[in-house]
């Protein structure tokens, strides 16, 4: 038995002294597959870890909640870091673990970056991949106590395995560790998200990294310490060798899913496909209706994709950082079109591209070499963002879930319908229910847009907005009119598509009604048909069809959407 120990040990060693060595990538290399199965036999809790669940129900944080910090990992890729530290700091505090503060400090003044907003923690560590290994915030109550949560990282990585227990003791929480049996679970960043209100999403990696236990065991275990009611898995993918769902897709919102694209047939793109369409046909989102889709190409590398031996370029790896939202790029043209769509999808964010062409062969981003911290006094704020309407006589109700740990004092409402103008303030009333609070906007007439934003402030004085950036930020919808009258077509209205002239991936957004039928063609100058774009109903609100322009000749080519309300036209210059 000692001599078992002994070899376990000294794997160990041979492991650290391998991870300082080199760049540990995101899979696990050869003699840590040899590792693991010991090293997650013999994981022990952390020093003060409770290993039992929470007392009270608990609520994991979304990613676009308030954050009062952002971690990383000072090791590789230096040149992505030292990006994520400029962005981050003018949002929150960043915390960098790492091997010598006054290294780190130096390199960032190097590319005029102070530490104003920096804290660095000197912490033994094994690699960049924070996302992984690294804490979850969740509230007790909803919204009362700031607790930390920390699973069995899924690589025999001890030193990464033990940053969250020193980041909790830096910040104080409650640290709540899924260590001990019956309670133990491996499980990794990468593949787990959450809207915040008690749904997961992850691939079934999730079951195959836990064999002893069944799927019931896991809900349970997600269920107990992170508030976890729903959880859904999606089938694994057959070329991302990681299967962390990141990769792949995000959720934007309590019912907003970006999620990648490849073209037909490609790479991972059949799957990710079935995956969606499984999600959509079986699950609502927490306002108990379907899911918004919104889809972002995934790009070849050099004309490459994943079957094919390119690197596993993605654009869904991005880190929300309160009012920033970080996304990876690649020195190729389909940058343009993704940043373009998360501006889209995103009004008033700040949207940055980072360069993550240094890590995406080890595959990995942004997302996967960031984590969140929560915030300690949220005042939580949801509400569904009210769809088109046809209705120009009744207010417009406006319901928003406001909880605060001391209530919440008041609620307003802001309003516009020009964006040059001023907001038009409205005060909300507590409904029946205590945590939502209700506003009315005026009814506007046919062809108006209204801009709002909600604002919660609680009783101790805290103050929140949502969305995230307002008032820059906002949601917005239309008063459209009646069906049959002059402006009919605007039930399925293309938006100028992006960018044009267009040269490679060209995105052609268009707002409309889910389940509505389109057909989407390109014609040439002269009216010949070049290609079929979609045909088929639309699956969200406002969806996003692509088209890869270089495989189109230089010229002038026309975008014909075909609806049962009618025909549009755009124009579409293709240059090489």
């Amino acid at each position: 038995m000692k001599c078992k120990y002994f070899f376990l040990y000294l794997f160990l060693i041979v492991g650290l002294a391998e991870a300082q060595a080199q760049q540990l990538p995101h899979i696990l290399t050869p003699s840590e597959k040899l590792a693991a199965p010991a090293y997650f036999g013999s994981r022990t809790a952390s020093p003060n870890a409770i290993t039992t669940p929470p007392a009270s129900p608990v609520r994991t944080i979304a990613e676009w909640e308030e954050l009062q910090g952002f971690t990383i990992t000072w090791t590789s890729y230096q040149s992505m870091l030292k990006e994520i530290v400029r962005y981050a700091k003018e949002e929150t505090r960043v915390y960098i673990i790492c091997s010598n503060a006054t290294t780190v400090i130096n390199y960032l003044a190097s590319y005029n970056i102070d530490t104003v907003n920096v804290t660095c923690l000197q912490v033994p560590y094994n690699s960049v991949w924070s996302r992984d290994y690294g804490l979850w915030s969740a509230y007790t109550n909803m919204v009362d106590t700031l607790i930390t949560v920390d699973w069995i990282y899924n690589r025999p990585r001890p030193l990464d395995d033990a940053i969250p227990a020193a980041l909790a003791t830096q910040l104080s929480t409650p640290f709540y560790e899924t260590s001990v049996n019956p309670w133990n679970l491996i499980h990794t960043g990468g593949n787990f998200m959450t809207d915040g209100f008690g749904t997961g999403f992850s691939s079934k990696l999730i079951l195959d990294e836990n064999p002893t236990k069944t799927e019931a065991q896991i809900d349970t275990i997600m269920n107990r310490f992170m508030g976890i009611e729903r959880y859904i898995k999606m089938d694994k993918l057959p070329y991302d060798v990681i299967h962390h769902i990141d990769m792949h897709m995000k959720l934007l919102d309590e019912e907003t899913i970006l999620m990648g694209e490849y073209p037909a047939g490609v790479a991972d793109g059949p799957q990710i496909e079935a995956n969606l369409l499984y999600v959509i046909n079986n699950f609502n989102s927490v306002y108990g209706t379907p899911y918004k889709v919104v889809r972002i190409p995934m790009p070849a590398d050099n004309g490459q994709y994943p079957n094919t031996n390119g690197d596993y370029f993605t654009y869904t790896n991005s880190s929300f950082i309160n009012k920033t939202i970080i996304v990876p790029t690649y020195g190729i043209p389909e940058d343009t079109t993704a940043l373009n769509i998360y501006k889209d999808a995103l009004p008033g964010y700040t949207v940055v591209g980072i360069n993550s062409l240094p890590s995406i062969g080890a595959l990995g981003a942004l997302h996967c070499i960031t984590k969140e911290i929560g915030t300690s006094d949220p005042l939580l704020i949801s509400h569904q963002p009210l769809p088109d309407t046809y209705d120009d006589v009744n207010p417009y109700i406006v319901p928003a879930y406001m909880k605060h740990r001391s209530g919440i004092a008041t609620a307003t409402l802001y309003y516009r319908t020009d964006t040059t103008q001023p907001y038009i303030q409205v005060s909300m009333i507590q409904s029946s229910n205590p945590d939502y609070q209700i506003g009315a906007i005026p009814p506007q007439p046919v062809g108006t847009t209204i801009y709002y934003y909600v604002e919660g402030v609680a009783v101790s004085g805290k103050q929140q907005v949502r969305p995230m950036p307002a008032p820059d930020g906002y949601w917005k919808f239309k008063v459209l009119g009646a069906v049959g009258m002059e402006d009919e077509n605007v039930v399925i209205l293309p938006k100028t598509p992006f960018p044009n002239p267009a040269n490679a991936i060209t995105c052609l957004p268009v707002t409309g009604q889910v389940g509505e039928k389109i057909r989407i063609s390109i014609q040439n100058i002269s009216g010949q048909h070049i290609m079929t774009v979609f045909d088929g109903e639309m699956r969200a609100n406002e969806s996003h069809y692509f088209i890869d322009a270089s495989q189109l000749s230089s010229g002038a080519y026309l975008i014909t959407y075909e609806t049962n309300y009618g025909i549009h036209h755009q124009k579409l210059m293709v240059s090489h």
